[in-house]
């Protein structure tokens, strides 16, 4: 069933009988435990103790903190595992995926506008250095998901792109960087596919589309791409992908379609049987709506081992789910046979990374290295040099805009457009986390250029400061205060539209004449900048200079000025999705 010496395992005659011992040792209750990935909730010692020895863990993630907390709560969990334990991390686009001061390299988007492989292998060498530091050993990473849609707000950042090759190159290249850290191990996701549907898997149902013929010269060839280059494990995706289901199986009815992490069609008769994947395969988290809205809870988890999948992502309750997968394995749904192969999966990928043997006292490094990799200066001058390469001129009609120099540009406006605030943006907010503001650190970086930057005052911020101050709000600001365009544009001689939205889409505060949407564009220079989603061309196609920078990092800004005053060469990057979004009227 499993050939634990062939890829992505190469075990030794050895390793196969640590594997094949430690299953025969196991207790019923050591075998379901390490089904599971859990997230944990504290760093409390007691707490993790009691998540080892009480539900024997395959796995772990974690919530964001500093680099030392990390290692210290990983140190824990590993002296408390009786069979070593895999600790993941989201290291799509840099260290801060594996800790809150680990270093940001670039988003998949951002290194596929560079159109430069060997970036992409910095990603993956560079953010895998820091999460090793701190003592994980394993990447849910990289991102192999295809933009098709540009209304999918899911992966639109995070994907390397649009296009098939691209991704399967870019993607290939972060796991061979992930790769040159020994005893490190790479979950790409999310199979078989995200990147069609407008819906986000958390909260909704997911689609693929793709019939079996385009399928395979897509995602498939990405998937193959990364087996062939010795894929550790994959995460499956909620991702109906109905087409291949069917001609797997012919008798599926449509209400009977599942996602991938529920159908054995997916995951067993296409991954396994066609893909030939040999590797360990693990589920997307078990909350998200695309998986918990096709069956009950109690149905879902030893559906999910049956369909394919050998690991379970994150508990619900804890007692409650681990008792629901135990009952499973003792009543014979999920079968002695499918433990086997699944724990075989598992404790083979282990094996693989030498976990099996290292000392408790070394399966996480010392307390001393953790600073001196999270911030090595190599890595800040990678997230420069990717800056400085990526930042893409995406649509330029009014030639004689660049370059924008003190001397013709004197007076700058920059309006700040954020996206629709989402729970997780309100708790940040609440919280008093969240990023700076890159149009006050936009306007710093242009004043100390030469250039007189402000930053724009909507008619609604008006209208908030004298309701703050106890004054009734003019009302007029909003239902009839134009001024004429004259006077509008008088005190400007460019405006700069920067587009702050992470998630969806833009959120217009005024819609009848303020500032905040160009409508101005034949009155006086504009240049829109989007600095998050770079799909804003879809809700401002009147921009006539549009440009991506794909963040607002620092050094990503840094560049945007240097290029807007250095002219249209100086624009590096190249579209690595259709930033039109397929709409006729966002290329006039």
């Amino acid at each position: 069933m499993v050939d634990l010496k062939a890829r992505p395992y190469y075990l030794s005659e050895e390793d196969c009988q640590w594997v094949k011992d430690t299953i025969a040792n196991m207790s019923p209750e050591e075998k379901v435990g390490q089904l599971f990935f859990q997230l944990t909730a504290s760093h409390d010692e007691e707490y993790l103790k009691e998540l080892m020895e009480k539900y024997h863990l395959g796995g772990c993630r974690y919530n964001p903190a500093p680099g030392k907390a990390i290692q210290e709560q990983n140190r824990i969990l590993q002296k408390y595992a009786k069979v070593p334990v895999f600790i993941a991390c989201n290291t799509e686009a840099g260290g801060d995926g594996a800790c809150a001061d680990g270093t940001h390299i670039g988003a998949g988007v951002k290194i596929a506008a560079t159109d430069k492989e060997e970036y992409a292998f910095a990603l993956g060498k560079m953010a895998n250095e820091q999460a090793a530091a701190i003592g994980c050993n394993m990447a849910f990473a990289p991102v192999a998901d295809i933009l098709y849609n540009w209304e999918n707000t899911e992966i639109v950042t995070r994907a390397f792109g649009g296009d098939a090759e691209r991704v399967a190159t870019m993607s290939k290249a972060y796991l061979n960087g992930a790769h040159t850290i020994p005893g490190f191990a790479c979950a790409a996701k999310h199979f078989p596919g995200n990147g069609q549907d407008f819906r986000d898997a958390h909260i909704a149902n997911n689609v693929n589309y793709f019939d079996v013929e385009k399928w395979d010269e897509t995602y498939g060839h990405v998937y193959r791409t990364l087996i062939e280059n010795d894929l550790d494990a994959i995460m499956g995706g909620h991702i109906m992908l109905p087409s291949y289901a069917k001609a797997i199986n012919p008798e599926l009815k449509d209400e009977d379609m599942m996602p991938a992490t529920l159908s054995p069609e997916i995951m067993t008769g296409l991954l396994r049987d066609r893909l030939g994947f040999n590797g360990m395969v693990v589920t997307d988290a078990s909350h998200m709506v695309a998986m918990t809205d096709r069956m009950k809870r109690s149905e879902m988890l030893p559906a999910s081992i049956n369909a394919g999948c050998d690991m379970f992502l994150f508990f619900n309750d804890p007692e409650e789910d681990f008792a629901t997968m135990l009952g499973a394995y003792k009543t014979g749904i999920i079968s002695e046979e499918r433990m086997t192969e699944a724990l075989t999966r598992i404790l083979g990928l282990k094996a693989h990374l030498g976990l099996n043997k290292k000392s408790k006292e070394e399966l996480v490094p010392q307390p001393e290295t953790v600073e001196e990799v999270l911030q090595r200066e190599e890595y800040k001058a990678m997230q420069k040099s990717i800056s400085e390469d990526c930042i893409t001129l995406v649509k330029y009609k009014d030639k004689d805009v660049l370059p924008m120099t003190p001397d013709r540009y004197k007076r700058i406006m920059i309006v700040h457009i954020k996206g629709a605030e989402n729970s997780m943006s309100a708790l940040m907010k609440m919280l008093g986390g969240g990023k700076g503001n890159p149009a006050e650190a936009l306007k710093e970086k242009l004043c100390a250029k030469g250039f007189d930057a402000f930053i724009y005052e909507s008619p609604l911020d008006v209208m908030k400061k004298q309701i703050e101050a106890g004054e009734k709000p003019d009302l007029n600001i909003y239902f009839a205060g134009k001024n004429a365009i004259a006077d509008f544009v008088s005190d400007m001689d460019l405006v700069i539209t920067l587009c702050d939205v992470p998630n969806g889409r833009p959120s217009f505060g005024m819609s009848k004449g303020g500032g905040e949407i160009p409508w101005y564009v034949f009155e006086v220079p504009v240049a829109v900048v989007g600095c998050g989603q770079p799909t804003m061309l879809a809700d401002i196609p009147q921009a006539r200079t549009y440009i991506n920078t794909y963040d607002s990092k620092d050094t990503t800004l840094d560049a945007l000025v240097e290029n807007l005053m250095n002219g249209e060469e100086a624009f590096k990057g190249t579209d690595p999705i259709d930033s039109f979004c397929g709409l006729f009227d966002a290329r006039l």
